[in-house]
């Protein structure tokens, strides 16, 4: 069976390596960034399935920019937007993106990032069926 590999993107390394040890306990593969630079370079060389992204973060770009990029260079890779200072409704997320607020248990993180990635594969798989009809096979 393949392994779904999740990009972890938060400054804060307690709350970054809770939220790994949890995921990797439910079967995900972790990768984790400290900034949206690293993530960035993630996103580039690793391919991860999905992205879960705090908003503030030093560096210069912040988890709303990182998002966006997400959503112009790897269309339809779900996103979790997180934060404990901000609350963002659907309206400023791009994409399907999702945002959690902080605190928040990591059960919950789970739902949400198991919701984003059956609606890709459902996405994927209608796409992929409709390559196949308009090929005759």
């Amino acid at each position: 069976m393949y392994q779904r590999t999740v990009l972890i993107v938060d400054d804060e390394a307690l709350i970054r390596m809770m939220l790994a040890d949890f995921l990797e306990e439910e079967g995900y593969a972790i990768i984790e960034a400290s900034n949206a630079l690293e993530a960035v370079i993630a996103l580039e060389t690793r391919k991860p399935d999905a992205v879960i992204t705090d908003i503030d973060m030093p560096g210069g770009i912040n988890g709303l920019d990182l998002a966006q990029h997400v959503a112009t260079c790897r269309q339809g890779l779900p996103v979790i937007v997180t934060s404990g200072g901000h609350l963002v409704g659907p309206e400023a997320l791009p994409g399907s993106a999702k945002f959690i607020a902080k605190p928040y248990e990591p059960e919950h993180v789970l739902e949400i990032l198991s919701d984003l990635i059956a609606q890709q594969q459902g996405h994927e798989n209608s796409v992929t069926a409709m390559r196949t009809a308009s090929l005759g096979g």
